[in-house]
């Protein structure tokens, strides 16, 4: 089981920056840092804080849908959602054993993994703020778009890493990179695919529907009508 939750109690490592302060026993050394990738010609240290951020958001995307899989009264979105889940936790397992191959450690957090963490934390946070003050239907579209924006970023990500393979000199790390993107792109693709024509119906459903019927509806007949959609 990947880390889903890193923490010093479960190895992870930051570098400080700035007003960033970080125990020292949880350091990532500035020599381990430069030395990641050495001698390959790349930017070592920027690679690592790529997938380091890669990965943090890959951890946000399992929270969410176990958070909105919870949550919905449509069938066909919450076995989506769950099927997707595991999908993203086996691609967090993906990208810490491509950084330990590539010897890094699968545990650091780079600067930019914890500003996509809060991110992450303020997307889950986006589809709670309107509960009890909008209708089913609503809720259900917020919080399909939520997992709309979180998969454009993962597939933003993976399909530019797969770019990068292109550029990567001939050995390991090329082929370790490679084998990691034809793992999980396609994947990514179905993900962010089905999210957005997902959309398109759920709004076309809507919009077919009668305005006065939508408003006035009672919290039973609106949960028939989600189940009932696309099943």
């Amino acid at each position: 089981m990947p880390t889903l939750i890193p923490t010093a109690e479960s190895g992870a490592r930051a570098v400080p920056v700035g007003l960033t302060h970080v125990d020292p026993a949880q350091v990532l050394l500035p020599t381990e840092h430069e030395a990641f990738l050495g001698g390959t010609g790349l930017n070592g240290p920027f690679v690592a804080d790529l997938l380091s951020d890669m990965t943090a958001h890959e951890r946000g995307g399992v929270a969410l849908y176990r958070s909105v899989g919870g949550r919905t009264n449509n069938p066909v979105l919450k076995q989506k959602y769950g099927h997707f889940e595991d999908q993203t936790v086996e691609h967090v397992e993906v990208l810490e054993a491509l950084v330990g191959r590539l010897g890094g450690d699968p545990g650091y957090v780079s600067p930019a993994a914890r500003a996509t963490e809060k991110a992450g934390l303020g997307l889950i946070e986006s589809t709670f703020l309107l509960g009890g003050s909008v209708d089913l239907m609503t809720q259900e579209l917020v919080m399909l778009d939520a997992v709309l924006l979180a998969e454009a970023k993962d597939h933003a990500n993976w399909s530019g890493l797969a770019q990068l393979v292109d550029v990567m000199p001939e050995g390991e790390v090329r082929d370790a990179v490679r084998e990691a993107v034809e793992r999980v792109e396609p994947e990514e693709d179905e993900h962010v695919g089905w999210a957005q024509h997902m959309r398109t119906k759920l709004i076309s459903a809507q919009v077919r529907s009668g305005a006065v019927q939508s408003m006035t509806a009672k919290a039973e007949e609106m949960v028939a009508r989600v189940q009932g959609l696309f099943s």
